[in-house]
């Protein structure tokens, strides 16, 4: 799969290193952006009911570093910087070369439901900061600064993409958005993302009690994408199915244990006269259109012109203040886990990062049917293809 990408990104950095940075290649020229763009995000990523105390420490901006001259992409790789303020507080913690005094963070008790066991294991590490640090979703700041690269790249075709939240724990949110407007317009300045204001200050109340009982709590962000045109994906082979590639994405942010497109699960409950959208065709406009959006804008893992309509499941957070028993993994005796600095509930920044990590697939997935080596000739063929579709 990766072979077949247009677009790729890498990553690096650890929670309390210097900084994170992200390198981009596939990008075409003459793209329009600017550090706004993606400061904007990543000042997203860091609100939210329930954010833990690196928040207050941390204010998250991007410095390009390459790739960028005057305004506009050069179709070189893009790299993109954000340096970690509470870098200097872990300075001999993390040093690169050797520390100059003994090091007073040294995980021996792994957090049940995290990485740090296993990847202890896997890479033979006896300090299991060195798993933690980098499997934190502190490393999803440098992924929503490559989304919003990306987000910026999609508008230019006409696409826009809403993350809100939908659920807390076992609250769910009964009214729904139908517009990434309404989604932009209701949510920016809430507490918690939800579109439904009355269920969000019962999910507020939630949060707040677990936080008191030293526990933590999970949820469902839902990702809303319009302006997407018919064919975007392929159902020809395995690793071109554009609803594949969007559930690695999302399964690929930590603590999302579950994904879910259109009415996936209530589908698998129904009879296919209740799941499946009936076709219809405007005469005016030239175009075909469903009746119904239950199969959340993909058929044959195709978009099909309809709002795009993904949903991730979070698992609440692995650290508790009332922590979890554990093994120590050098006495093997019983003992509490060991507790880090953390969130009682990410689910608002979740959906900020589920925005993200879509907008970098369907990115990665335009190019691929549009790609030219500017953005002008990316526009050409998006606007070859749009008048091939109209005369169908």
């Amino acid at each position: 799969m990766q072979s077949l990408s247009r677009l790729r990104y890498l990553t690096s950095g650890e929670s309390h290193g210097p900084g994170l940075t992200s390198i981009v290649e596939g990008l075409p020229s003459g793209l329009s952006l600017s550090v706004e763009d993606i400061n904007r995000d990543l000042a997203r990523r860091q609100k939210g009911h329930g954010r833990g105390g690196r928040m207050k420490i941390e204010k998250d901006e991007v410095t390009i570093r390459a790739g960028l001259r005057h305004g506009k992409t050069l179709g070189s790789p893009l790299c993109l910087l954000i340096e970690n303020r509470d870098w200097q507080n872990w300075q001999n913690e993390m040093s690169p070369s050797e520390p100059t005094e003994p090091l007073k963070r040294v995980v021996k008790r792994p957090r049940p439901g995290h990485a740090d066991l296993v990847g202890g294991l896997k890479y033979h590490f006896r300090d299991l900061r060195n798993v933690l640090e980098r499997s934190s979703a502190r490393e999803t700041t440098s992924r929503v600064a490559v989304g919003a690269v990306c987000r910026r790249f999609l508008e230019d075709f006409g696409v826009k993409i809403g993350g809100h939240v939908l659920q807390v724990g076992p609250l769910r949110a009964q009214q729904r958005p139908d517009s990434v407007k309404a989604i932009w317009d209701k949510t920016e300045d809430s507490p918690l993302r939800c579109f439904d204001k009355k269920v969000e200050g019962q999910m507020v109340a939630l949060i707040d009690e677990a936080k008191k009982k030293g526990d933590s709590l999970g949820g469902i962000f839902e990702v809303y994408v319009e302006g997407l045109v018919p064919g975007i994906g392929s159902y020809v082979h395995w690793d071109r199915k554009l609803d594949g590639r969007l559930a690695q994405a999302l399964l690929s942010i930590q603590a999302v244990k579950g994904m879910e497109i259109g009415e996936g699960y209530q589908g698998a409950q129904s009879f296919g006269s209740q799941v499946h959208d009936e076709i219809a065709y405007d005469d005016q406009a030239k175009h075909f259109y469903r009746l119904s959006n239950r199969a959340g804008g993909l058929e044959g893992s195709m978009t099909t012109g309809e709002p795009l309509l993904v949903r991730g499941f979070l698992k609440p957070i692995s650290t508790l203040y009332k922590p979890l028993k554990t093994v120590d993994i050098d006495t093997k005796a019983e003992e509490a886990a060991s507790v880090e600095r953390s969130d009682t509930c990410a689910i608002a920044a979740a959906a900020v990062i589920g925005e993200a990590v879509v907008a970098i697939t369907l990115a990665d997935a335009y190019l691929e049917k549009f790609g030219g080596d500017s953005m002008e000739e990316c526009l050409r063929n998006f606007k070859s293809y749009q008048e091939q579709i109209k005369a169908y």
